[in-house]
């Protein structure tokens, strides 16, 4: 796009921009946008929202309903003049670019609406078809992309291209949109007699990927000599529903995360299946797999499960143990199931692993940075979509099969039959099931003693002097993570109101100052360095759009907002 002529031209064009209405502008399709500005909490994507004409009508029209409007406007200038326009609305505004569009992508969200308006004709013929796919990909199901078509000479500097409804339509079929609507070509509402406009609206129904039959065929068809599959299908899944942060980018439709990530999370899995309750993994007497080495796996029986997390620090001989364990294990997912997962009737994997050696120390932290020294690990992007959208219908499916092909093996003879397949589903329990708030009680009551009676409730601000419960403030049996930004100390009576439920947005933005200074006086602003870096390891890949070293609390508290708009989407959480 001529960004550069937007910025040059920035006020004179937001005075041509601002001259006409939304209804003048976008009067052919106001039908299909009715449903959306109606629906409580929808998400609005307005790219290329140059001086927030758009924007503004949509955050307005739909403010009863709680509509987000995300911006997007390359040019600084005329972004800034946007900003203004829709101060004190529901607007977020980004800078950001097709095709690529990487700060909306690494927030993880997807949208009920994306409007694309005098777009098109910028995006080069060489850049449309991997544009159209990316917005495809931030659409949910039954979301709809308005893509209005300048037809005409640019008239000035921009550079523009030529622009066919039919072109984009055939184009759109390729990632599963339909066509709802293409228009006629009409007047320019500015009156220049060299310019027509067309609208096409395009929707994605369904999941629109293809991913739930190929994850079926893996889960239930394909073959399988060990668990490997399984455990591979289960450990993205876990990555994508719990660490939307763990995305190091996407390219060529791929999601790249750290190897070393996927090497902690099968680990992490496979710890108590093996070690604690004794269940073989693979068909015969032998329980030792390919990844249970004796300078790794054999060294570490002392630790459970819940130690191979974000945010953990290892040191001396288990430090050394432990960084053998990773190497291990991310060989053995590279040569077994990315090696023998293959797309349906073909020989082409699905996944890709470029992985690389790392020299053990006795020192090891678990974080983002540490866990990409492993090399990358990909997956197509359409998967991990499906894998974030729908983890609450696809885990089942996985665990049950999981259990199904463990009973069947000789060395677990003792589970064959159905009744006895409990013990199976409970060892394959991701976490512990209870609410592990002992250690956030103690530094609550340790700062209570140092400090005096210094917080109180998150929630009431009620004084906590004699009661208090500490509450998952992204709720635990939805969303199960234990993480230190997650608990929050709040009134015994609030916590029991609030049970499962969500928190709204507008009480977790009444919450911010309380829940912010939880933070800094319990783990950021004391000298403990080890607790302060485990806070934002462990935030910085659980919530999405944050950067690996990010420090700031304010952005963590954004992008704790934005976990709970994704929750309340894809879980359909009762909120409080």
């Amino acid at each position: 796009m001529s960004v550069d002529f937007y910025n040059q031209h920035a006020e004179q064009l937001a005075q041509v921009y601002l001259s006409k209405t939304f209804e003048q502008v976008h009067q052919p399709w106001l039908t299909h946008l009715t449903p959306v500005l109606n629906k409580a909490n929808a998400r609005i994507l307005d790219l290329g929202a140059g001086a927030g004409r758009d924007s503004k009508y949509l955050a307005q029209q739909g403010a009863a309903n709680g509509v987000q409007i995300t911006a997007i406007e390359p040019a600084l200038t005329l972004a800034e003049l946007g900003k203004q326009h829709t101060l004190g609305l529901n607007v977020n505004w980004l800078q950001d670019s097709l095709p690529d569009l990487h700060a909306v992508t690494k927030q993880e969200i997807s949208f009920d609406l994306i409007l694309l308006s005098a777009v098109w004709m910028h995006i080069p013929q060489s850049q449309r078809e991997r544009s159209l796919r990316k917005l495809a990909n931030l659409l949910k199901p039954g979301g709809k992309l308005v893509i209005s078509l300048r037809h005409g000479p640019s008239g000035d500097a921009r550079n523009m291209f030529d622009v066919c409804s039919d072109q984009l339509t055939q184009l759109a079929t390729r990632f599963g949109l339909t066509t709802l609507l293409v228009t006629d070509k009409g007047q320019d509402v500015i009156g220049r007699e060299s310019v027509a406009w067309q609208t096409v609206v395009l929707q994605l129904p369904d999941d629109g990927t293809g991913a739930f039959p190929f994850i079926r065929h893996v889960a239930l068809n394909d073959g399988k000599s060990a668990t490997h599959k399984l455990a591979l299908m289960r450990v993205l899944l876990r990555i994508a529903d719990g660490h939307p942060g763990a995305v190091l980018r996407r390219e060529d439709n791929r999601v790249i995360l750290p190897m070393g990530l996927v090497a902690l999370y099968w680990a992490h899995q496979y710890k108590d299946l093996i070690d604690k309750h004794q269940l073989f993994q693979r068909p015969g007497h032998n329980p030792n797999m390919g990844f249970m080495k004796q300078d790794g796996w054999h060294k570490l029986t002392h630790l459970q499960s819940s130690d191979y997390r974000i945010g953990n620090l290892f040191t001396g001989a288990t430090a050394i143990a432990m960084h053998k364990v990773l190497s291990a294990s991310a060989s053995n997912i590279k040569t077994m199931p990315c090696r023998f997962i293959t797309y349906p009737n073909s020989d082409e994997g699905v996944f890709e692993v470029n992985s690389k050696s790392v020299r053990a120390t006795d020192s090891l932290f678990l974080d983002l940075t540490t866990l990409n020294q492993w090399g990358e690990f990909s997956l197509p992007e359409h998967l991990w979509l499906a894998f974030s959208r729908y983890a609450c219908w696809i885990e089942p499916v996985l665990i049950s099969e999981w259990v199904k092909t463990m009973a069947s093996y000789a060395g677990n003879q003792a589970y064959h039959t159905p009744a006895q397949q409990y013990v199976l589903y409970n060892a394959l329990n991701w976490l512990e099931t209870k609410r592990n708030t002992s250690e956030v009680r103690s530094r609550f009551d340790a700062l209570k003693q140092s400090q005096g009676n210094t917080h109180n409730c998150v929630w009431t601000n009620k004084s906590l002097k004699h009661q208090y419960a500490i509450d998952h403030c992204m709720p635990f049996a939805r969303w199960p993570n234990n993480d230190l930004w997650n608990l929050l100390p709040t009134d015994v009576k609030a916590n029991g109101e609030k049970s499962d439920r969500l928190p709204t947005e507008p009480k977790m933005k009444a919450a911010k100052l309380r829940i912010t200074h939880w933070w800094r006086d319990a783990w950021l602003d004391g000298n403990d360095i080890a607790s302060q870096q485990r806070f934002f390891a462990e935030a910085n890949i659980a919530l999405p759009g944050l950067n690996a070293n990010n420090s700031s609390v304010d952005d963590l508290f954004e992008a704790l907002l934005l976990q709970r708009g994704r929750l309340r989407e894809m879980q359909q959480l009762r909120e409080w």
